[in-house]
């Protein structure tokens, strides 16, 4: 799905990359991208996450390095202002963010920013008892199994139980 088709339809645009510059990427879940999904402000998307089972952990930026995470999926809800981020390493997909877009991205998605508006304010969040551990270096096969090796989440941190990464991401 096209991201003009996602923000028409209201479904989760879907990102897959195949691994790429040593970002190794899901084995097999893409990362979602909500357009409008959430009101533009960070209390608001906080109860949202913490509200479908993914406890608010930061407020911040999105780091302008590639990068990804190991011990945890990351849900990004974007509170103000805008942002372009390349998902999946250096040869991946590049998608326009605006206040009210929330990202979902499986563990070893990589993501960087790209360009963002002066006033960016994110929102992160991760499934009880995952983190967001901060990886750069090429992912090893000791890494890539831990991330395929990561339970899918309970629900959905937009839309909670029945949303659509419980469809999206299937079980092995």
């Amino acid at each position: 799905m096209t991201q003009a088709d996602a923000r028409s339809s209201g479904a989760p645009q879907t990102v897959f990359v195949a691994a790429n510059h040593g970002i190794p990427n899901h084995p097999q879940w893409p990362a979602l991208v909500y357009h409008g999904a959430v009101a533009a402000d960070a209390g608001a998307i906080e109860r949202r996450f913490e509200a479908n089972g993914w406890p608010p952990r930061w407020r911040d930026g999105i780091f302008d390095h590639h990068h990804y995470h190991v011990a945890g999926h990351e849900a990004l809800g974007i509170a103000r202002g805008g942002a372009t981020v390349r998902i999946g390493g250096p040869a991946g997909c590049d998608v326009a963010l605006d206040a009210g877009d929330v990202v979902v991205l499986p563990a070893g998605t990589g993501h960087c920013r790209l360009a963002a508006s002066a006033e960016l304010l994110v929102v992160g969040a991760y499934p009880p008892g995952q983190t967001g551990d901060l990886c750069r270096a090429p992912a090893t096969a000791e890494l890539r199994a831990r991330i395929a090796a990561l339970p899918r989440p309970e629900r959905d941190p937009v839309r909670g139980v029945g949303g659509p990464l419980t469809a999206l991401w299937w079980h092995p």
